[in-house]
């Protein structure tokens, strides 16, 4: 594990919808509208997680079968759990090596993902392995390097105010390559033909300070695990300095934005 991803906690499901979880829940269904896919296909989800893009997948997308796969036995168990439908099948499996014949997928399909994975010219090259003639593949990253996710942008902001070396552990510096022209020069150089991307934005509207706070202190994903490896001193003096620079409505409510940059294309 490298240094910058000893924080990279991917187990607890149930923490990761805290965290993570509902927002991805909100970025999938346009990712979808946008993906275009008839009715009717057989999809392969590389990644799935909890089941954020899965269950838009299986609610507005009408598929005849859907294989999703994610390294993370814990993930796979609470996508299970959530969306118990005879179409999908869940299981642990390794974006590097998929365990799927050659074209036997019309829809392949990764959200939030493929930034975290090692090899991501690998994975690409295995997801058009798997797609059928002109099979539509399509992936969504955050737009870390723009600062897209705000209400992360703000945790390392002030992460780094107490502690500079918290700066170099921020996707921002991990992921410089998520920009809408580097992900399509990497589908491009994967194989995919007809790439084209797109920006698409939510709302992330946390209740209160402590909505936004306490899926820090959970633990699943870079930023709560820096955040629950702190000293109890340093995570109050964390918390405090956020709290103080956070802006508010009227009601306390926090209201902030995520951008992601999607890639689509065709297999060749």
């Amino acid at each position: 594990m490298s240094d910058q991803s000893r924080h990279d906690a991917w187990a607890e499901g149930e923490n990761y919808d805290a965290y993570m979880g509902r927002w991805s829940r909100q970025i999938a269904p346009g990712f979808l509208d946008w993906f275009d896919a008839p009715p009717g296909l057989d999809w392969l989800e590389v990644g799935c997680g909890t089941g954020a893009l899965s269950g838009a997948i299986l609610a507005k997308a009408a598929p005849r079968s859907l294989q999703a796969i994610d390294p993370s036995a814990g993930f796979v168990a609470r996508a299970r759990e959530t969306h118990a439908d005879a179409r999908a099948d869940f299981t642990v499996g390794d974006a590097r090596a998929l365990a799927l014949p050659d074209a036997s997928r019309d829809a392949i399909v990764s959200g939030l993902v493929l930034n975290f994975v090692p090899d991501r010219p690998g994975a690409l090259a295995e997801m058009a392995r798997v797609a059928r003639p002109e099979g539509r593949i399509g992936f969504y990253v955050w737009d870390y390097p723009g600062g897209g996710v705000e209400f992360m942008r703000a945790f390392w902001t002030a992460a780094a105010a107490l502690d500079p070396e918290a700066r170099t552990l921020s996707e921002d510096v991990r992921f410089p390559f998520c920009t809408p022209e580097a992900l399509a020069s990497l589908a491009r150089e994967a194989g995919l033909a007809a790439v084209e991307s797109a920006e698409i934005t939510v709302s992330t509207v946390f209740r209160d300070f402590e909505d936004f706070w306490t899926p820090f202190t959970l633990g699943t994903g870079p930023a709560p695990g820096y955040c629950v490896g702190l000293a109890p001193a340093a995570r109050a003096r964390l918390r405090e300095r956020l709290e103080a620079d956070l802006p508010r409505q009227a009601d306390g409510s926090i209201h902030l934005a995520a951008r992601a940059w999607a890639i689509r294309g065709r297999a060749s």
